[in-house]
């Protein structure tokens, strides 16, 4: 009788830790995610920037992106308009884009400007979503990163 307490704190101890992992693990990905939607793969970093209003119809939908060495990134890019409570946004647009970066570490930002101006509401909310893969030097890719969310941002049209 004297090894049963034993056997049911150890037993405590076991089921604890998955408990404590998974909690762990859930707090990193809740914290990751709105603050820096910032993705890093192969040591490039890729950012998909709040879109900021232009005025008139267009927006700017940029993305930051940082590589250290020779790397070429490959980023596909979704712009959609924000439905609200819809299960479909709308796809405004998309692109493919390839970027070099040589030994000298420097990192760009790519705009893409959109013409939101052909759908119908005022203060619509736009946002984009990112999503990359790289190349290393040695020529081997590495899978494409999860679809990672901008800001949801409020355009409002002037002139209309």
């Amino acid at each position: 009788m004297s090894n049963t307490p034993m056997n049911r704190s150890t037993r405590a101890k076991i089921t604890l830790v998955p408990v404590l992992s998974l909690g762990l693990l859930g707090a990193s990905v809740a914290m990751a995610a709105p603050a820096s939607a910032e993705t890093s793969r192969y040591g490039c970093t890729v950012d998909p920037l709040d879109p900021k209003d232009l005025h008139g119809d267009d927006v700017d939908f940029s993305i930051k992106v940082d590589c250290n060495g020779e790397k070429t990134v490959e980023i596909r890019q979704r712009i959609y308009e924000d439905e609200r409570g819809h299960h479909d946004d709308d796809l405004l647009a998309k692109r493919l884009v390839t970027v070099d970066f040589d030994r000298h570490d420097d990192a760009r930002t790519l705009h893409y400007r959109v013409d939101v101006g052909d759908h119908h509401r005022k203060g619509e909310e736009v946002y984009q979503l990112v999503s990359f893969r790289v190349q290393n030097h040695g020529g081997h890719w590495s899978d494409w990163t999860a679809w990672e969310k901008s800001a949801v941002v409020e355009v409002d049209h002037h002139g209309h």
